[in-house]
Order: C-alpha cells, then structure tokens, then sequence
C-alpha cells in the first residue's frame, strides 16, 4: 500500500493528480469513487501516509467522536463513505465532521464505490456539501496497468514469469488489483508445493481452483500463510 508500490496509469492519472494536489483542494472533501479492485483504496493510503490521516469507516462513522478522528491530523480518509447514506446517525456523523473540517482547514478524503451523486442522502445539507466538492472517477485497470501489476507481483516474490503467462492471466482472471494478488499468492503456492514452473497449464489449474472457491490466500486450514523468503527466478514456458 505504499507510494512506491502505485502505479500510475490513465486510469488513476487524474486521482493521482488530485492527490498531488493536496493541500490546495478547492473544498474541504475529495471523493475518489469506482469499482472494487480499482485501487482508491491504495490512494487512500498514499494520501494518508502524507497527511497522517487516521482511516474510518462509513458503516461505523456514527460511532467515532468527529473531533477526535481530526484531532490527530486535521484529515481523515473515510473508506465506503457511499455508506453513510440513507442512515440518518451516519449521515449527521458525515456532516459534523465536515463541518469541522471545513472550520479548522483540514480535509476529508472520501472513498466509494459510486459517485457523490448517486448517494441517496437524506440529510439535504450533507448533499450540497458533498456534491460541491470535486470527485474524481478511478477506473477499473486496463490491461496494460493490469500487466504491469502481475509482472510487479511475481518480482516482489522473485520470480520471473514469462510474457505468455501474463497474456494468459490477463484474459482469465478477474479484472482488479484484489485479483492480481490473489493469483499471483496462488500460482506461488502451487509452483512451489508442485515443483512445478510457472507455466500457462499450471495458471490453469490454479484459476479454476480460486474459480471453484480452493484457492485464495489461506491454507487448507483457513488461516492466513506468511510467504516465505526466498530467491528464485523461473520462465514460463507455456
């Protein structure tokens, strides 16, 4: 989740952009919205490791005192922000911590998954306040952002897939970020508990493995496996 670990691409330019920005924004909020997988959750924590913002969520934001999640940084990220709506504790939540925001010069980085202006908000003062702040539409990634993802995956764990593998997976797999690592964590198990390479049969067998609901980051046991240290390099043949 680390500013080195983004890649930039035309699908997040103008989110990345925004962020930069930061903190001259025209208002107190910026949303960032798309689909999941998209990767507003990794600018969230781009944004936050600069502003040192504290991460709250839309569901419980009712619960969290306003003043103190500004205390820390006078900026906060709300993650699924979208799901304050409709929740009038949630709402009055939203808007408070607007206000103070507004008030003291700090700034609130609003993720969701649809635009500001498919929020059903009830609370009609939140909704202009919401609406006349900028949001910035983060796509899902292309294939030439999708393509960069893997082979940067499978480097961070040292190994060296060949291109046809990254072709084959980028015309199989579920297209988000998410998926990306959950593949790249599964073609690793496999490679290694088969002393198998990667290959395209192998990316076979472990896609139709996630498919079937076998694969995933967890071990026959469900709970999450640390990956282990190593070096290797291998080339897929096909």
């Amino acid at each position: 989740m680390g500013c080195e670990d983004f890649l930039v691409a035309p699908s997040n330019a103008e989110a990345v952009a925004w962020l930069d920005r930061w903190p001259s924004w025209p208002a107190p909020a910026l949303t960032l919205y798309g689909p999941d997988g998209c990767g507003k959750t990794h600018l969230g924590h781009v944004w936050r490791a600069r502003s040192h913002a504290p991460i709250a969520l839309g569901e419980s934001l009712d619960q969290i005192d306003p003043h103190a999640l500004l205390a820390r940084a006078n900026a906060v990220v709300v993650e699924d922000a979208d799901r304050v709506a409709g929740a009038p504790a949630r709402e009055e939540a939203l808007f408070h911590l607007y206000n103070l925001a507004r008030d003291s010069g700090g700034h609130l980085l609003l993720l969701s998954r649809r635009p500001p202006s498919r929020w059903r908000m009830k609370l009609a003062d939140l909704r202009s306040r919401i609406k006349a702040a900028p949001a910035v539409g983060v796509e899902a990634p292309d294939d030439a952002l999708l393509a960069a993802v893997l082979v940067k995956l499978f480097a961070d764990r040292q190994l060296r897939p060949g291109m046809d593998l990254i072709t084959y997976l980028l015309t199989r797999m579920e297209r988000s970020l998410e998926a990306a690592g959950r593949v790249v964590a599964a073609l690793d198990r496999a490679s290694l508990a088969a002393h198998r390479p990667l290959t395209v049969p192998l990316a076979r067998e472990v896609l139709a493995g996630l498919e079937a609901g076998k694969g995933g980051d967890e071990d026959g046991s469900g709970n999450r496996r640390t990956p282990r240290h190593r070096v290797r390099s291998q080339q897929g043949t096909g």
